[in-house]
């Protein structure tokens, strides 16, 4: 962000001082063409008034001298034109003049000279310029007017010193555009430390962490305004999600005890109900009070696993290892053959203290809803690292899989089997705040079955440097 506010400020920098240098520079130019313009308008004055007395006393000899002492010291010829627009005296050879006489006509100035009037000044000379500068003058006035002079005057040291008044013009602007490029990096810093402190506070809310606070005491008052409310939206959502977990922990904690007296209440109703229908209705409210006992279970066990918060790098081959044997143990008693198949090491980006209880749930669901005979827990590392827990089972279809993943939904096979139908709409949750994605598939094909898969895909981490 601080290189692309900087590549908005030094730009806007450069366009300022170009905008003073530019209109100065106009100036610098017409004022140093009007200064040679004048100075070629004395000088064509004084040549006019030389060739009125020459032209009148028919002696031209002092004019042609001085105008070819003119020509020798400033490299300008001069002309004298006659009325009829023929050349009749200047410095140099006659085609000399001749080209010179052609020079001023294309311009238009010496008819007007001849007509007894001052061409308008020139435009301005800019450095890219190379035509003369060419001057006339007439001989007399009005009526009385005996011919005109004509000065054609180079303009490249006129366009030089242009151009040498720019060049220190630049030079000289280099220091308060030094001074603007010098003050922006600061100030981009200033105004932007906040913006990145709260780039980096969203980051770490949006990985779990709710705990993140935003110092509210430096950078522009807006900004300051922005990080102190939303410190106070963290607190609200954190307060919120608090209230919420301990409410659902709490009230099944408080409904454990009322209801476990409830089931025994019924049970030991059971030899006081005499009747087929009675009996059937004894049963049934048992069977109720057992489901109520198991979702409380459930959703106490929820509740732990959506306090899981954040990201960290796990070892996933560690993780799996250190609950195989109770894995194992599990699947022995329902008869339930138990895998693994993972390499050596492989490091995930994974919710922070989370993993484990999240292939807990998985493994848990097809412990208790696959129906199949295997269970394996595979790992795969790559560009991303993915982890699947396969059995073996019935199996899901294309529409029960769509479903799988909303909260509290449950196949219909699955009514009367422990479980609330929130253990896996929580993990992909989490899954998916980790940076990674849940993906329902088939799984371990047997006897024309195709199974059910749960595969868990995480960005591969860095292992932790050794401290």
């Amino acid at each position: 962000m601080l290189r692309r506010l900087l590549a908005i400020l030094l730009p806007v920098a450069f366009v300022m001082v170009g905008a003073v240098l530019a209109p100065l520079g106009a100036v610098i130019a017409q004022q140093q063409t009007q200064e040679v313009y004048v100075d070629r308008l004395a000088d064509a004055g004084r040549f006019a008034a030389l060739a009125r007395t020459a032209l009148e006393s028919e002696r031209r000899n002092a004019l042609v001298q001085e105008m070819s002492r003119y020509e020798e010291l400033y490299g300008i010829p001069a002309v004298v034109v006659a009325p009829d627009g023929t050349v009749v005296t200047g410095s140099g050879d006659r085609a000399r003049m001749e080209t010179v006489l052609e020079i001023a006509t294309a311009t238009g100035g010496v008819t007007a000279a001849l007509a007894g009037e001052r061409p308008e000044p020139p435009t301005t000379v800019w450095p890219w310029n190379t035509d003369p500068l060419v001057i006339t003058e007439p001989i007399g006035r009005d009526s009385e007017v005996a011919g005109a002079v004509v000065l054609v005057a180079p303009t490249d040291r006129l366009s030089a010193g242009v151009l040498t008044s720019w060049g220190w013009m630049a030079l000289i602007s280099l220091l308060p555009l030094a001074l603007l490029v010098s003050a922006a990096m600061p100030l981009s810093r200033w105004v932007l430390q906040p913006i990145r402190r709260l780039d980096e506070a969203t980051t770490a809310v949006a990985s779990g962490d709710l705990d993140v606070r935003v110092d509210a005491e430096r950078g522009p008052p807006e900004l300051r305004r922005l990080t102190e409310s939303f410190n106070t939206m963290v607190d609200v959502v954190r307060r919120a999600l608090d209230r919420q977990r301990s409410f659902v922990s709490e009230a099944s904690h408080q409904l454990r005890n009322p209801l476990a007296s409830l089931r025994l209440a019924v049970e030991n109703l059971g030899p006081y109900l005499k009747g087929t229908e009675a009996r059937e209705a004894h049963e049934v409210a048992i069977d109720e009070t057992t489901m109520m006992h198991r979702m409380l279970n459930s959703l106490l066990a929820a509740t732990r696993l959506e306090s899981v918060t954040g990201t960290e790098a796990v070892e996933v081959t560690g993780v799996v290892e250190t609950r195989e044997a109770r894995w194992r143990a599990l699947g022995e008693a329902r008869g339930i053959e138990v895998t693994t198949d993972l390499p050596d090491l492989v490091w995930a980006l994974a919710p922070a203290g989370g993993l484990g209880s999240i292939l807990d749930e998985l493994f848990s669901n097809a412990l208790r809803l696959s129906g199949g005979t295997r269970i394996e827990v595979r790992a795969e590392d790559g560009e991303e690292v993915r982890i699947g827990v396969l059995d073996n089972g019935t199996g899901l279809t294309e529409e029960e899989r769509e479903a799988a993943l909303d909260r509290f939904w449950r196949s219909p096979r699955h009514q009367n089997t422990e479980g609330t139908g929130l253990g896996l709409a929580i993990v992909a949750d989490l899954v998916r705040e980790a940076g990674g994605r849940l993906t329902l598939g088939d799984g371990l094909a047997d006897e024309g079955r195709r199974g059910f898969g749960v595969v868990i895909t995480l960005p591969p981490a860095d292992p932790p440097s050794p401290s």
